[in-house]
């Protein structure tokens, strides 16, 4: 049925054409009125996936300027929905009783649970008869039918558009996406993943391109991802996506889809392929099989991924929480213990497997207690090089791997440590087999040291230490104690290695998404201290999911002071005080009892029971069990292990043993663990003595961990991720209605709905609102504050006063109503940008214009003037290639006209000579009496000759002008060797004039010295006899003696002298016949095997040589025949003497 609309509405000339306003009836007037034949008028939401060959369009939000800063949505806007009928007396407003008719469909619960699609057949009172799809026909309560959604609503892509929200018609929506492969529903903000357990065609840089683009607008853990990081850069404030669900839900898979998208649009820096590759790790080391999941997270998760400026991820950091340590110890029948230890069985390579003395995880105790090795589809060996490679990448060294791997070896075969009773008191000592060996071997420590750590225990008593031996149990507890601390370490260390490599340093800027994998919500048949955590952890995010979207939304109606009818939802803050109060809560009583030595499970049960029974969300049950009413259901918790999970005691013994490992990863456990003990722990020392290992007990540590994650998570802007598991015995396909519509209760997403449809989900300041759409007021208003200019735009637009609320600071509007505002704001942006183009185009274009014709001026003076230079350029290579060619040509047309002469004569010599010999035969045949040839056989006998001299003319020419060619060769040759020996005559008989010279000066000096020495001699004697005659007797005696050794002086001077000057001319001599034969060979007149220059610098060498030495001797004569003649000689003598050293000594040699 159709309604009119408001002829001023009609005459709105800014309204889009195809705006529909919620002016008509509800739908209950609408079923009252029409009759069993009649057609129920629905309005369609525009951007639904609709059947029956309807298709839904984009809304208005993902036009021009979806990305801008002041864009309202917080969810995604689509028009309105028919208005519902409301009633007092049920949960669901929309789901009441009203007129029923026949051809109407309806839900109808079954006795199994499931609902089942019906058409009421009749109605009589209170009951009605309902057909079901197979053709049953049951009678059923009229109060109990549930009204169906149409045909055209089946599989919409928001639960918000189903016009009838009731269970059975998001339980039906959910199945019909999810049997086409379509897993993503949106309830409002939050995204609903149904588990698929196969692949699914979703994912991919193609569909990660989409959503980049926007041009994919379904709902996806892209598009949660990709609002997220727009967030973050628009509005300059951190972002956290929120994954949680059962365990097999699919939270560990859908944490990964988003970093992969993130890490697609914020990659480039390398780091981001580090970031991705600390899945692998964490999941082998962090998750496990269980009975409900194959790849359970058994630990919590935050990765905080940091941006830069540009919204490149710059690094990240891993945050985990509360690790299932009692899994490597023991398992459940069907489960396994944490992948990497079957892994590295299965794929270690052979020189790792000896040096760590491995086996098969069939050998393993702590692996043989479930009874479970493999898990179907998957390869451990092939998981393994994905660990190791992620190792790498990651940037863990190989010897730090081996480290690890060991650690991982050590723990395993502490599990097969074995122990011996020795006495009547049941103590007990470790036997030395292969196990105990080995774990003292890989760990680094003494084989003794590592028996008395499992069978003894120190305990101080005042200033006494007491060694108090084990029994039995007690060395199995400190076993495996002593094998959870260790892999609790390894974890821990590796997280830190992780983070080390992915720390952001001087790159952080403080804007980052946190994604948040932690445990889902778990509730099995015998649930310990481990689901009492986790569903205490699940019940502080239930609450930071109702704050964020029930409380503050509701606090900030009241707040703001708009008209709104406040909508009741469940709290779980009843719940939260029953663990957290003090003294008396969960927490601190189990704290309490965990500090007594005589604590028990039981005492601990008994306490809680006695203080906490008033509390209306605690019932203690029989034995050691008390029940918690969660918020998403009561769960019966056993006693039994919480004081010592509590606890988690490592005694100081064990401390000690890996602080005295020679290994470093142990002495790095035992760094850690001491760095915990340093303060007081939470009371006296245990029963079993030795000091606790944590100063904090578990629950205790857990507490505060999560009240720091829970303000983290407060200080950003969630996005949340609801996983909804179809089915527990992980086949796809199958669809149980009963265990989805369990978790979507158990996380609050019909809540989700029902609020969000009964209030006003977009919202805008006064500010933002007149400023987004103040331009589109198509007359000035008197008043320019904001308050007045948004008033006048909704009354331009004739927006019903039902579908918005002004409150104090902000415009609250219903899901679709801003819609209209958007579609007319982007029709004008797009105008404008239209003109503006067109105008700047205009701009352009002229300018591209006047730039061109300059352009083209200054082009033709640039090439006009490169054109002349190559031209003078090329005018002046052509002549001097004319001038060049000239001569060339000339040269070798001389020399082939040349040529041709030599050649003619040559062949007119040949040719007469032949001719002449032959008529000289002839004529001596015909004389000898021979008979005459005819003058035909002549001249064929000419002819043939002369082809044959013609033939021997060319060979001639041929040859002749090889020849030529080696002549010239030759010639150059010559000319060459001529200028060298040219060359080396000239400097040969410069050297032999020095020589020369030098030789005729030093037998000048010789002759002189000679000359000299011999009238010094007739002096003396000349002396000597005048002297003789006049002396007297006694002095007679005395002046012979002198006169005799002057005498022998002389001589001995006149013999030195004599044999230099002969050494002097032997040498002369021989220098003058070395010079001589060099210059023989050197000239080829004499043939030698030597190198005639090599041989000159040799001999001038020597020369040098015996030159410097001759004329020291000379200098060492003159020295000493000046002593012997000093003081004797008279007047003319000395100056002959002097004169002639003198030029002696001027002389050069």
């Amino acid at each position: 049925m159709s309604h009119k609309v408001k002829p001023s509405v009609q005459s709105l000339k800014s309204m889009p054409a195809d705006y529909r306003f919620l002016g008509s009836p509800p739908l209950s007037d609408t079923l009252e009125n029409s009759s069993s034949g009649s057609s129920v008028s629905v309005t369609i939401p525009r951007n639904g996936h609709l059947k029956n060959g309807f298709k839904g369009t984009r809304d208005s939000v993902g036009g021009v300027d979806n990305g801008n800063e002041d864009s309202p949505y917080s969810v995604s806007n689509e028009d309105p929905v028919v208005p519902l009928p409301r009633s007092t007396d049920r949960r669901w407003s929309d789901t009441s009783v009203y007129a029923r008719k026949k051809v109407l469909q309806f839900w109808v619960q079954l006795p199994c649970g499931n609902w089942e699609l019906g058409k009421v057949l009749s109605t009589s009172g209170e009951e009605s008869v309902v057909k079901l799809p197979e053709g049953n026909v049951l009678k059923v309560m009229s109060e109990t039918l549930v009204p169906a959604n149409p045909d055209i609503l089946d599989g919409v892509d928001d639960l918000m558009q189903l016009s009838y929200l009731n269970e059975p018609a998001v339980l039906y929506n959910l199945e019909y996406r999810y049997n086409q492969d379509m897993i993503y529903t949106k309830a409002g903000p939050v995204l609903v993943a149904v588990n698929p357990f196969k692949e699914v065609p979703l994912y991919g840089n193609s569909n990660i391109e989409a959503y980049r683009k926007r041009s994919n607008e379904s709902p996806h853990v892209y598009a949660i991802a990709d609002t997220a990081i727009r967030e973050m850069i628009r509005d300059e404030v951190n972002q956290s996506i929120i994954i949680s669900g059962e365990s097999g839900a699919g939270k560990t898979e859908t944490a990964k889809i988003a970093m992969q998208y993130l890490a697609a649009l914020g990659g480039g820096s390398g780091i981001e392929y580090e970031i991705l590759k600390t899945n692998p790790i964490l999941e082998a080391f962090g998750n496990a099989k269980t009975l409900r999941n194959d790849n359970s997270s058994r630990f919590g998760k935050l990765i905080e991924i940091h941006f830069s400026e540009t919204g490149k991820i710059s690094g990240a950091k891993v945050q985990t929480f509360l690790l299932e340590k009692s899994r490597v110890v023991q398992c459940a029948k069907g489960e396994r213990s944490y992948h990497i230890f079957y892994q590295l069985c299965a794929g270690a390579s052979p020189r790792l497997r000896e040096k760590l003395n491995l086996t098969s995880a069939e050998e393993y105790k702590y692996l043989q207690q479930s009874n479970c090795y493999s898990i179907n589809g998957v390869d451990d060996a092939e998981r393994f090089q994905a660990v190791t490679e992620a190792l790498d990448i990651v940037h863990v060294s190989k010897e730090d791997q081996e480290s690890v791997f060991a650690m991982l070896a050590a723990v395993l075969w502490l599990g097969n440590v074995s122990f011996t009773v020795i006495d009547n008191e049941n103590h007990v000592e470790p036997e030395e087999d292969e196990s105990l060996s080995t774990v003292a071997k890989l760990i680094g420590c003494n084989i003794n040291e590592l028996k008395l750590a499992l069978s003894n225990r120190n305990m101080k008593v005042r200033n006494d230490t007491i060694i108090q031996k084990l029994t039995l149990s007690q060395a199995i507890d400190a076993r495996d104690a002593l094998a959870k601390s260790i892999y609790a370490c390894l974890f821990d260390w590796l997280v830190e290695q992780i983070n080390k490599s992915l720390a952001v340093g001087k790159r952080r800027t403080g804007r980052s998404i946190s994604i948040l994998d932690i445990y889902g919500f778990e509730s099995f048949d015998k649930n310990s201290f481990e689901q009492f955590c986790i569903n205490y952890a699940n019940e502080r995010l239930q609450q930071h999911f109702n704050r964020h979207l029930f409380k503050l939304e509701q606090e900030e109606y009241i707040q703001d002071g708009i008209d709104w009818t406040r909508v009741d939802f469940e709290d779980n803050q009843n719940c939260l005080s029953l663990f957290e109060k003090k003294p008396l809560g969960l927490l601190s009583l189990l704290d309490e009892e965990s500090t007594f030595p005589n604590g028990t499970d039981l005492t601990l049960a008994n306490k809680l029971k006695e203080h906490l029974s008033a509390n209306s969300c605690f019932r203690g049950d029989r034995g050691k069990t008390f029940t918690v009413s969660h918020y998403a259901g009561e769960v019966t918790y056993e006693t039994t292990g919480f004081l010592e999970k509590n606890r988690d005691l490592l005694h100081s013994d064990s401390i000690k043993l890996l602080s005295s490992c020679s290994c470093h990863l142990p002495q790095a456990f035992a760094s850690s663990m001491l760095i915990h003990s340093e303060k007081p722990v939470v009371g006296p020392l245990y029963k079993a003595g030795g000091a606790d290992s944590q100063r904090l007990s578990v629950a205790t540590k857990f507490k505060d961990q999560l009240f720091q994650l829970m303000q983290r998570l407060g200080n950003t802007t969630p996005h949340f991720i609801r996983c909804i598991k179809p089915n527990n015995v992980q086949s796809p396909g199958l669809y149980e209605q009963g265990l989805v519509l369990q978790q979507l209760r158990c996380c609050g997403v019909l809540e989700v709905v029902r609020i969000s449809r009964s209030g006003f989900p977009t919202r805008m300041s006064h500010q933002k609102f007149s400023r987004r759409y103040g331009f589109l007021l198509l007359e000035s208003i008197a008043a320019k504050d904001p308050l007045s200019v948004s008033v006048a735009i909704l009354h331009q637009f004739n927006i019903l006063p039902e579908m918005y609320q002004v409150g104090y600071t902000k415009l609250f509007f219903r899901t679709g109503q801003i819609g209209v505002l958007e579609d007319t704001r982007n029709r004008t942006l797009h105008g404008i940008l239209r003109l503006q183009s067109c105008f700047r185009g205009h701009q352009a274009r002229s300018r591209l214009r006047e730039h061109k014709r300059r352009v083209t001026v200054l082009q033709s003076f640039v090439r006009g003037e490169k054109v002349r230079k190559e031209y003078t350029e090329l005018l002046r290579r052509h002549r001097a290639y004319s001038a060049i060619q000239s001569h060339v040509k000339r040269r070798i047309a001389k020399r082939q006209y040349k040529a041709t002469v030599d050649a003619s004569v040559v062949i007119q010599s040949a040719i007469r000579g032949e001719l002449v010999r032959r008529c000289a035969g002839d004529i001596g045949w015909l004389k000898s009496g021979g008979t005459k040839r005819n003058e035909s056989d002549e001249v064929l006998v000419k002819a043939s000759v002369i082809s044959e001299l013609q033939r021997r003319v060319l060979k001639s020419e041929a040859a002749l002008r090889e020849k030529e060619e080696e002549n010239d060769i030759l010639r150059q040759r010559l000319q060459q060797y001529d200028n060298r020996w040219s060359e080396y005559e000239t400097k040969m008989k410069s050297m032999e004039e020095i020589w020369q010279k030098q030789m005729r000066s030093l037998q000048s000096s010789l002759s002189i010295a000679k000359k000299s020495l011999e009238v010094e001699d007739s002096a003396r004697n000349s002396d000597a006899s005048v002297n003789a005659s006049d002396a007297t007797e006694l002095s007679g005696s005395g002046g012979d003696f002198r006169t005799h050794g002057r005498t022998r002086s002389v001589g001995v001077g006149l013999s030195v002298i004599s044999r230099l000057a002969e050494e002097f001319g032997q040498r002369a001599q021989v220098f003058g016949d070395d010079t001589k034969f060099l210059m023989e060979v050197k000239s080829g007149q004499v043939e030698a095997n030597l190198d005639p220059e090599r041989e000159l610098r040799r001999l001038k060498q020597m020369f040098d040589t015996w030159k410097k030495d001759y004329g020291g001797r000379l200098r060492e004569t003159k020295l000493i025949l000046g002593k012997l003649g000093s003081g004797e000689s008279g007047g003319s003598a000395e100056r002959v003497k002097m004169k002639w050293w003198g030029r002696l000594k001027s002389t050069r040699f």
